[in-house]
C-alpha cells in the first residue's frame, strides 16, 4: 500500500476533540492512520506540514455556480476551484440557473460539469417550484433521485403559503430535506439595504427585519404542521435566533445558517453607496451581527458563504439598481479567520460551523479518523496575501477585499483523498 504522508501539522477537528500536532497516513483515498506510521506499506508522497492546520474540509451549504447560463459571471470550474482557495471540498449549488434546476438533466449537467472540472464535489439544489415560480410542484422526488441533496425555491418567493404548505408535506412525504430562505417579498422587494439610521441618513429604502422574522414565523408553523426536515438559510438577525430557539425548545429539529459576510459586516460598510455590500439577506446593525456571532460560537449556526460572482458592469449602477451579491469564495477563509484573530469568534467554532454543521446537514461525514474519507484542506495560517481583482480565481469582480492584505492561505485541499488543489 502506498501512503500519502502529512507530517507535523496541527490537526483541528473538534468533533473528535482533537488538536494536536502528529502526521497522518492517507491511502486509498481514506485515511489509514493518525499519530503513528501503519505496519506496512510505503510513502508515495509526503507534505510537510510544519506550522500548518489540518482541518476537515469546508462544505458550503449554498453558492451560486452561475452554470448553466450565466457564463459571464462565472462557471462551474471557476467557481468551485474558487471554493477550493478556502478550504471547501463541498458546495450546494443553488437552483437558480438558466434553466433552471427544476429537472433531473439540468442537475445531471451539473454534476457531470463538475467532475470534469475535478475540484470541489458539487451537492446540488433542485428547485422546490416549477422555473422557482413558487407555484407548481418542481418533479421533488424525481430531482432527489437525479442526485439532489435537497430541494430549495432559492430566495425566490412562493405565491403564498398553500402553496408553501403544499411544497412540506410533499417533502415531508418523501423524507427529502427543504432549504428555506425567510424573506416577505411585501416587506423586502423595495429595500437594497437594511432598514435603520444608516439607510435614512443616505435616503435608501431600506428592508426591515420583519421581513425576515414574519416569513420566518410562518415557515417555523408550517415545519412543525408537516413535519418536514427543513434548514432555514441565510438568518440575518438577532430575532430570528430568538424564534429558532424557543422553535428547537418546542421540540423542532432545525437546523440554520448565517451568511459569512453578515457576520463580517454591518450596514455601515454601505457608507459611500459602494454597491459590492449591496447583499441578500442586506448587511443589519452590529447588535445583530454580535448575536449571529454569539450563535455561531454557540454551535447554534453554520455559516454559509451566500457567494453570488457578478462582472464589472452588474455593480456600476446606483446602488439601489447593482445586482445584489457578493464574490466571496478567494477571501472566506481569510476574512473568516480575522474573526478569528480579533477574538470575535473561536477557532472551533469556526470550524465546527463551516464543516462539521454543514456536513451533516448534507448527509456527509467530515472527519479526521481514521477510516474516513480523507476531505481535508491544509491551511497556512501565517500566509499574508494581497487580493488584487485581475488574480481572483472566481470570474465574479464584486468583491469588497480587492487591494486588502489578508492572512491565512490554503495551501492544499484533498477531496476523497486526491489533491484537487495546490
Amino acid at each position: 500500500m502506498r501512503y500519502l504522508h502529512i507530517h507535523n501539522a496541527r490537526l483541528i477537528d473538534p468533533a473528535q476533540q482533537l488538536d494536536q500536532v502528529a502526521d497522518i497516513y492517507v491511502a486509498e483515498g481514506r485515511i489509514k492512520a493518525i499519530g503513528h506510521k501503519p505496519a506496512s506499506g510505503e510513502i508515495e508522497h509526503s507534505i510537510d506540514g510544519t506550522g500548518q492546520w489540518l482541518v476537515p474540509g469546508l462544505v458550503d451549504l449554498g453558492g451560486h455556480l452561475a452554470e448553466p447560463g450565466f457564463a459571464h459571471k462565472g462557471s462551474i470550474a471557476s467557481e468551485t476551484r474558487a471554493a477550493c482557495a478556502s478550504g471547501f471540498t463541498h458546495v450546494c449549488s443553488l437552483p437558480d440557473t438558466k434553466p433552471v434546476a427544476d429537472s433531473g438533466a439540468v442537475v445531471q449537467l451539473i454534476l457531470e460539469k463538475a467532475a470534469k472540472a475535478g475540484y470541489a464535489k458539487v451537492l446540488p439544489l433542485g428547485a422546490l417550484t416549477q422555473g422557482l415560480a413558487g407555484e407548481q410542484l418542481a418533479a421533488m422526488f424525481s430531482l432527489h433521485e437525479a442526485g439532489c441533496v435537497a430541494l430549495s425555491n432559492a430566495r425566490a418567493p412562493f405565491k403564498d403559503s398553500y402553496v408553501l404548505r403544499r411544497v412540506m408535506e410533499y417533502a415531508a412525504t418523501y423524507d427529502i430535506p427543504v432549504f428555506l430562505n425567510p424573506d416577505d417579498t411585501a416587506l423586502s422587494a423595495a429595500g437594497c439595504m437594511h432598514e435603520g439610521p444608516v439607510a435614512t441618513r443616505m435616503g435608501l429604502t431600506g428592508i426591515p427585519r420583519t421581513a425576515e422574522t414574519i416569513a420566518l414565523a410562518q415557515m417555523l408553523l408550517l415545519i412543525e404542521q408537516t413535519g418536514v426536515r427543513a434548514h432555514i438559510s441565510q438568518i440575518s438577525c438577532g430575532r430570528s435566533l430568538d424564534m429558532l430557539r424557543q422553535a428547537r425548545a418546542g421540540g423542532l429539529k432545525i437546523t440554520a445558517d448565517t451568511p459569512l459576510a453578515n457576520l463580517v459586516y454591518t450596514d455601515e460598510a454601505v457608507a459611500g453607496y459602494n454597491s459590492q455590500f449591496n447583499v441578500r439577506p442586506p448587511l443589519r446593525a452590529e447588535a445583530d451581527r454580535q448575536a449571529l456571532l454569539a450563535a455561531v460560537n454557540a454551535g447554534e449556526l453554520a455559516i454559509s458563504s451566500n457567494h453570488r460572482p457578478h462582472e464589472v458592469a452588474a455593480k456600476k449602477s446606483t446602488f439601489s439598481d447593482a445586482e445584489p451579491g457578493m464574490s466571496i469564495y478567494d477571501a472566506f477563509l481569510p476574512l473568516a479567520l480575522q474573526l478569528v484573530e480579533r477574538g470575535e469568534l473561536q477557532l472551533n467554532a469556526l470550524i465546527t460551523a463551516a464543516s462539521q454543521l454543514p456536513a451533516a446537514v448534507t448527509g456527509l461525514s467530515q472527519s479526521l479518523q481514521e477510516g474516513q474519507w480523507f476531505n481535508a484542506a491544509l491551511i497556512n495560517p501565517a500566509s499574508e496575501r494581497t487580493f488584487r481583482r485581475s488574480q481572483l480565481l472566481s470570474k465574479g469582480r464584486n468583491t469588497p477585499i480587492a487591494g486588502q492584505t489578508l492572512k491565512g492561505a490554503v495551501s492544499a485541499v484533498f477531496v476523497d483523498g486526491r489533491k484537487v488543489f495546490g
